[in-house]
């Protein structure tokens, strides 16, 4: 379970439990009681009406006939009417039982949404598992044949991040669709990719695509999370784009960070497959001289050889290649956009560019139960409640004490000319009762110091904001990275990578972080970016807002091969 600071609750008189979900009660379907008193009376009427006309049978007096017949014809009037309210009670009463729950407009707790996504998932369920139809779920695609219980983070994401500004286009659905029909075909241990891997064994390649499957290779550079997730994204969309079935190399950690994000097989390269005795780095680089297969070596300071992958003649030779080697250990995929040939596909999947990241993430990288648990026990416990939710990033060390200041300062001016944190007044010791102000802001701060954590809880502990704002700062751990498995140490750096993509704003120190650039490109978001100090003092703009939802959007890349 992630470990957690003392988070600090501020300016908060009172608490408030969380809205509760209540079966729909029994009593909503009683009969009134003065519904059954009326239908009681009326049958007493009704017995009296039968004894005058008998009476008035046996005495014949004309006069008396004369007297009830009046009498009688109210009554029966009376009784049909009766009857007609007895049957439409009746029929509104089933009506309202069997009636269904109400829709969802009118369902406005946590709760009631919960209820409704796991009638969503019971539906898609009970196709039996092959269906190739879809359900939409915020961005991500819900595929009947996945095991809900083997990934929740699938199914319940969109419950802890607000709906995307951005529309998927339908024809990233199509082909989205018709990459897990490949990997259905073409998938580890199938007919075709044992067929493919004795050729590549072999170097025979005689009737090398009667399998029709090609593949690329993406190869772990053990490298820091978030450049192997921004890394593995661009890998994927150039599968994507060639038509290959991606295989990604398993590494130490990435079964434990990720769920499989394709129904009935997986994308893990099998521990079977002959890369480190036949087809090492090393044998590679050499040029084995085997056609079956290529090496391409793309990093972020590519040689100008390397920059040749991009180009639209080496694309065309590697069309004939069955299995293509990558190793990446950088943002590509900008890159994939000067290649001639990929431009019209890639306008087609991506009518905002800069949104390609943004949905290729929210597909991909779906959490495993583990990592899942550390999310969703922190955000429930000290994010839900919030009307709002501020990410604060700061990837400086504490260096020096005026510098330290400096950057805090910063931060809060940048917070509050922006109107993402509150003011504070230090003037008086109590909020005024005429500006009182019930809105709640949790503040969610990821540093690996943690002197900027207790400095901006202080400010909103020591002192009370102007408007009376309810704020809450947070921090997940102190990161000692010394005492700390691997294993654990990339669980909760994607913990807190997701986290962060959860905010409603993001105020980040740089974008040369890898982490904050999967936070801000995953959850759709434009972070504010702290300008640069001069000499040691920040002035306005304290802060500029990112360009674009993309990682690295505010670094230059090299786009292609001439470049």
């Amino acid at each position: 379970m992630m470990t957690s600071s003392p988070s600090t609750v501020l300016n908060h008189p009172t608490h408030q439990s969380p809205t509760s979900l209540l079966p729909y009660p029994n009593s909503h379907f009683r009969i009134r009681p003065g519904f059954c008193n009326l239908m009681k009376r009326g049958k007493k009427n009704s017995d009296a009406g039968d004894r005058l006309t008998n009476s008035d049978t046996r005495t014949g007096s004309s006069e008396l006939n004369a007297m009830m017949k009046p009498s009688l014809s109210s009554m029966k009037t009376m009784g049909l009417l009766l009857a007609v309210l007895m049957v439409a009670s009746v029929m509104f009463s089933l009506s309202v039982v069997l009636r269904d729950p109400p829709s969802d407009d009118v369902i406005e707790t946590e709760a009631a949404s919960r209820v409704l996504q796991s009638r969503l998932h019971q539906a898609i369920e009970s196709d039996g598992g092959l269906s190739e139809k879809k359900a939409q779920l915020g961005n991500i695609n819900l595929v009947p044949s996945f095991d809900k219980e083997s990934c929740l983070s699938r199914y319940e994401a969109s419950l802890y991040r607000k709906e995307s500004p951005f529309k998927q286009s339908s024809y990233l659905d199509y082909r989205l669709q018709r990459y897990e029909d490949l990997h259905r075909r073409c998938g580890p241990f199938t007919r075709s990719y044992n067929l493919t891997l004795d050729k590549l064994k072999s170097g025979d390649r005689s009737d090398g695509e009667v399998s029709g499957c090609r593949y690329v290779i993406w190869l772990n550079s053990n490298g820091d999370l978030g450049n192997r997730m921004l890394s593995l994204a661009s890998a994927f969309l150039y599968a994507l784009l060639t038509n290959r079935f991606l295989l990604v190399e398993l590494g130490v950690d990435m079964a434990d960070l990720f769920c499989e994000p394709f129904p009935n097989t997986t994308w893990f390269l099998p521990p079977e497959f002959p890369l480190n005795s036949h087809f090492n780095e090393q044998s590679l680089l050499r040029n084995s001289g085997n056609p079956m297969v290529a090496y391409r070596h793309v990093v972020r300071d590519s040689s100008d050889q390397q920059k040749l992958f991009f180009c639209e003649d080496s694309q065309v030779l590697l069309e004939e290649t069955p299995w293509l080697i990558l190793k990446a250990d950088s943002f590509f995929l900008p890159s994939l956009f000067s290649v001639s040939s990929f431009k019209q596909e890639l306008q087609m999947l991506f009518p905002e560019k800069d949104t390609a990241f943004h949905f290729l993430s929210q597909y991909l990288f779906h959490p495993t139960n583990v990592v899942w648990g550390l999310i969703t026990r922190y955000y429930n416990a000290y994010l839900a409640k919030a009307d709002q939710r501020i990410g604060i990033y700061i990837g400086v060390s504490e260096s020096g004490n005026e510098q330290f200041q400096h950057l805090i300062d910063q931060i809060l001016a940048c917070g509050t000319r922006h109107k993402l944190l509150p003011e504070v007044d230090k003037q008086r010791n109590l909020p005024s009762s005429q500006v009182l102000n019930r809105k709640s802001k949790a503040v969610f701060i990821s540093s690996s110091s943690p002197g900027y954590f207790k400095s901006i809880r202080d400010v909103y502990w020591e002192n009370p904001t102007v408007m009376g704002e309810i704020i809450s700062v947070h921090k997940p751990s102190y990161k000692d990275y010394q005492k700390t498995p691997r294993n654990m140490e990339s669980k909760r750096a994607w913990a807190e990578i997701y986290l962060l993509s959860c905010s409603d704003a993001l105020v980040v120190t740089g974008l040369w972080s890898s982490l904050v650039e999967v936070a801000h490109g995953l959850g759709g978001l434009k972070p504010w970016v702290l300008n640069k100090a001069e000499n040691g003092t920040a002035h306005e703009p304290y802060c500029v807002k990112a360009r674009s939802i993309e990682p690295c959007s505010q670094a230059t890349l090299f786009h292609g091969c001439k470049d």
